[in-house]
């Protein structure tokens, strides 16, 4: 025995890498002994059938997948598509046109009890919207007839009420599990609860409407967000221009007048206004001579549109305006300053200010690139160019910058200082840094304990803030971001003469037709309860107090009436 064992040393010693070899091999035989044994012990009929439903559903979901991939690239599109379908791979027409179940035995009782299920899920829903139904749809004739979202992976109900909302519509609508759709009213017939079973794509514990059936949620919008109609946002109604004209120089007459057909011919046309007079349709630009500043009661405008019963179109004296997705050029070139800058301008602002949106505004109303003090990549990534510009380059037209403190603020010769509510600037910030620059923080941040100590470190920094710059700033011109949003056109003039620019006016109403940019979060998702404790809005409360007082000891107005204390 001892000889054997000594062969088999001198053996190993010479082949060294046979002997891991050997190791390799033995522990991976006791790895498939385990793991045989753990199949054995799930190999009852529940388990067996359990996996076997999961294989299928995992090789569904691959052939769906597979499908869906040249519909994802489309995110945002017109409804106007071919009859073709997308859906689950064992969803299939059958001779009648119905549709029938491949190896689900036409379980409609499982179905029935799946779609009372998720109707509860929306029935909780927290106030963002309202579910109203199971609604029939057409490939032919959509019931929402806006715009249409796919995502064949990642399809959750909020993401597609949140996206409807962005865009103004009232209703929000899912279909396959992974389709939306938006619009203004429905335009079909109810459908069974139980034909809208099938799950949502990103969240199995909700249901996302079924084969051509739509499950309908009507969207509780805020008072900002913009009226549509299809793609086409309603500006309201105006008075006919002095020289119609030269003020809208497309024209045409349509039988049968409708929204839809202005819109369409006004696309085609590549103008961003589609306006409606009666059975004429003009299309244009905003200009001085019809700058869409002086809006009428809408009363004024009810005239029924010949192709549409349930539209306004207008008659001679006043055109219901609506705006198209045709892009106006005349703001959108952007350069760095041609010589470098002698003076350095600070955009300074409270995080949650308002300072993106300023820029971006002030992008488009000058031509020329803003810089910051900082560098954040998504931003530049969005278009910011003059982001990765050091902040002392000179070649921006002014420098994004939330410092305060004397030595940050005499660095610059003049500043603009954004004011917003600090109620909203704090709700805005905490919602940036939990959830990004149009994103959202979840309920667990604001009801945990990272709200409380935000509100407790930031509040103050918002007073201070505006006082170190009012104290240090060499030549500071104010712009309270409310009003910025009430009354753009002339304050943003403002802030453009403060720039020491020449005022393009045609440019300044181009800015106001595309006042937003990417930089606006929704009007969609909004907190049910008020997430300031009484001691909180004392403090602030007193915070107002202070900057307002300091405001008027130089002369300039205090802050808007909104930010006061009721």
């Amino acid at each position: 025995m001892a000889k054997a064992l000594l062969k088999i040393q001198r053996y190993f010693r010479r082949k060294p890498v046979r002997f891991f070899s050997l190791i390799l091999l033995y522990l991976t035989a006791g790895s498939f002994v385990f793991l045989h044994s753990g199949f054995v012990g799930d190999s009852g009929p529940g388990g067996r059938r359990s996996r076997d439903s999961v294989a299928a559903a995992e090789m569904g979901s691959r052939v769906s997948d597979t499908r869906g991939l040249g519909i994802m690239s489309r995110v945002f599109k017109e409804t106007r598509r071919s009859g073709r379908r997308y859906g689950p791979p064992w969803m299939k027409k059958t001779a009648h046109g119905g549709h029938e179940t491949e190896g689900r035995g036409g379980d409609y009782t499982s179905n029935w009890n799946r779609a009372l299920k998720g109707r509860n899920a929306k029935d909780m829903d927290d106030g963002r919207a309202k579910y109203i139904g199971c609604y029939i749809d057409d490939t032919q004739k959509r019931a929402l007839r806006g715009v249409s979202f796919f995502d064949y992976k990642k399809m959750t109900v909020f993401r597609c009420q949140d996206n409807c909302a962005e865009r103004g519509y009232m209703y929000a609508g899912l279909e396959f599990g992974a389709e939306c759709y938006c619009g203004h009213k429905i335009q079909a017939p109810n459908a069974s609860e139980s034909e809208c079973n099938m799950e949502c794509k990103g969240e199995k514990s909700n249901l996302c409407g079924g084969a051509n059936r739509l499950s309908i949620y009507r969207l509780e919008l805020s008072q900002e967000s913009a009226r549509r109609y299809g793609s086409a946002i309603f500006k309201g109604c105006f008075h006919r221009p002095d020289n119609v004209t030269l003020a809208l120089p497309v024209s045409m007459v349509i039988q049968n007048m409708s929204v839809d057909k202005c819109v369409d011919m006004c696309t085609e046309k590549e103008k961003s206004l589609a306006v409606l007079a009666g059975d004429r349709c003009h299309c244009g630009f905003p200009t001085p001579l019809f700058s869409l500043h002086e809006l009428e009661n809408e009363d004024m405008c009810l005239h029924r549109c010949h192709g549409e019963e349930f539209e306004s179109c207008g008659n001679e004296e006043y055109f219901v305006v609506y705006q198209t997705q045709v892009q106006d050029n005349r703001c959108m070139d952007r350069h760095f300053l041609p010589t470098r800058a002698k003076q350095l301008v600070a955009l300074a602002s409270f995080p949650g200010a308002g300072n993106t949106w300023a820029r971006h505004l002030i992008e488009l109303a000058t031509g020329f690139y803003t810089g910051s003090y900082y560098f954040d990549g998504s931003l530049y990534n969005k278009g910011f160019k003059g982001e990765r510009d050091h902040w002392r380059s000179g070649r921006t037209i002014c420098i994004k910058t939330h410092e305060s403190g004397k030595k940050e603020i005499e660095a610059f010769d003049s500043s603009i200082l954004m004011i917003r509510n600090p109620y909203k600037a704090l709700m805005a910030e905490f919602n940036r840094k939990y959830g990004g620059h149009i994103g959202f923080a979840s309920q667990a941040h604001w009801r945990g304990k990272e709200w409380p100590e935000f509100v407790k470190n930031y509040a103050p920094w918002w007073a201070s803030h505006t006082l170190d710059w009012l104290n240090y700033g060499k030549n500071v011109h104010v712009v309270h971001f409310e009003d910025l949003k009430r009354d753009l056109f002339s304050q943003l003039k403002g802030m453009v003469q403060f720039l020491g620019l020449k005022v393009s006016e045609d440019r300044l109403l181009c800015v106001e037709g595309q006042k937003d940019g990417n930089f606006k979060r929704s009007g969609l998702r909004k907190l049910e309860y008020d997430p300031y404790t009484s001691e909180m809005r004392a403090n602030i409360n007193e915070l107002i107090r202070t900057v307002d007082t300091t405001l008027k000891k130089r002369n300039m107005s205090g802050v808007p009436e909104e930010y006061m204390p009721r």
